[in-house]
């Protein structure tokens, strides 16, 4: 099985009034030397495994220099098995991208685009502190084109304050028109200490009903249908073979390792994470310190549970032939009796070998999936 390999770069122009990710503010400085100890953790990593991703995550990667990044390509290359025709995913914001950078980020070797779009209504992006408008997200895809990238994916947000299901959908036609291979639809999560919780109470921004969530979500599925895109995940379309190899792993059982702080591994049945504090990481790899600060090996149980959770997030859902072959155990056989009641309504499929969710279960996917998993312990 060939590991995914994840280098997460914290820099960011601006800090999101929404954003909970580990991230801090740009600095020329501190990039170089951060450069410098992700190229080394990468370095005293490298094994010669199989590798057939390589995902920049962040923050704002797109903030390196395409030197930076073509470095980093070729310390992951030089570390891993990696095959020529890897994919290669670089997150980017609208605002930093230019013809002259995306050229130069495809010729580092970076091969699928990922950016960070959010909303095409210059409204809903300033209510967000996003620091680009719909238009320079336009250019941005358009530019791309032109750089080369055949690859290239929008990230979209509903349920932000003031949105209607109108606004929405407004955004999502646009987007389809614009062409992506591959678009990610998110449900705005604000966590309790968001600065985005009190501009709304102070402004007094509302959030659509819950109804309406479920709403644009089922409304803008249905669209993308009809553009030609497939749903492959719950939050995920793409067009035939533009799904995200990278994120597959994680809902696949896949197994990857994270670069940079705050990354988080999965290998072997261990998880661990980094540390997370930029400073800290930097002075960690100079001095040969310990990089991670959590590390958790899964129970056999634990692997199973994991498995089964992350699977239903596929549209594919789980293939019974293939789990029980992987952990000795029938997901249905096992779960059946507790997950009669989602079939009973519609929300659950089995049959073909497999067992699924349907649409209008993804909406109530998180007390499925509780339901699923909780039995896996009684």
């Amino acid at each position: 099985m060939s590991l995914g390999l994840y280098l997460h770069v914290p820099f960011c122009t601006s800090i999101c009034n929404y954003c909970n990710f580990n991230r801090g503010l740009f600095d020329q400085e501190v990039k170089g030397r951060y450069v410098d100890a992700l190229a080394e953790e990468i370095r005293v990593a490298g094994d010669g495994s199989p590798a057939d991703t390589i995902f920049f995550g962040g923050g704002t990667p797109s903030l390196l220099d395409p030197p930076e990044v073509a470095r980093l390509i070729a310390r992951c290359r030089s570390g891993f098995d990696v095959p020529l025709d890897a994919e290669v995913t670089l997150e980017a914001n609208p605002e930093t991208l230019t013809l002259e950078r995306l050229t130069g980020f495809r010729e580092a070797g970076v091969t699928r685009l990922s950016v960070g779009v959010q909303s095409l209504q210059d409204g809903e992006l300033h209510r967000l502190g996003r620091l680009h408008s719909a238009a320079k997200a336009r250019e941005a895809l358009a530019a791309a084109r032109r750089a080369g990238f055949g690859n290239v994916s929008l990230d979209l947000m509903m349920w932000l304050p003031k949105q209607t299901v109108a606004d929405w959908m407004t955004s999502v036609d646009e987007a389809a028109a614009l062409g992506p291979d591959h678009l990610s639809l998110y449900l705005l999560e604000l966590y309790p200490n968001a600065p985005l919780r009190d501009e709304m109470a102070r402004r007094q921004w509302s959030l659509a009903p819950d109804d309406d969530a479920a709403e644009m979500y089922l409304m803008a599925l249905e669209r993308l249908d009809r553009a030609g895109y497939r749903q492959y995940e719950i939050s995920n379309v793409a067009r035939p073979g533009c799904e995200a190899r990278h994120n597959l792993k994680y809902w696949s059982d896949g197994e990857w390792l994270g670069f940079g702080c705050g990354a988080h591994s999965t290998r072997r049945g261990v998880r661990w994470k980094n540390r997370s504090a930029t400073e800290e990481y930097i002075a960690a790899v100079r001095g040969g310190g310990p990089l991670r600060t959590e590390e958790r090996h899964l129970t056999a149980e634990e692997r199973l549970e994991e498995a089964l959770f992350t699977g239903l997030r596929l549209t594919a859902g789980v293939d019974r032939t293939a789990f029980a072959l992987r952990y000795g155990v029938d997901p249905w056989e096992r779960y059946g009796e507790a997950l009669e009641p989602f079939v009973d309504q519609g929300l659950l499929v089995h049959g073909e070998g497999h067992v699924r969710l349907t649409r209008e279960g993804m909406l109530l996917s998180h007390e499925i999936m509780v339901v699923f998993i909780g039995r896996a312990v009684r």
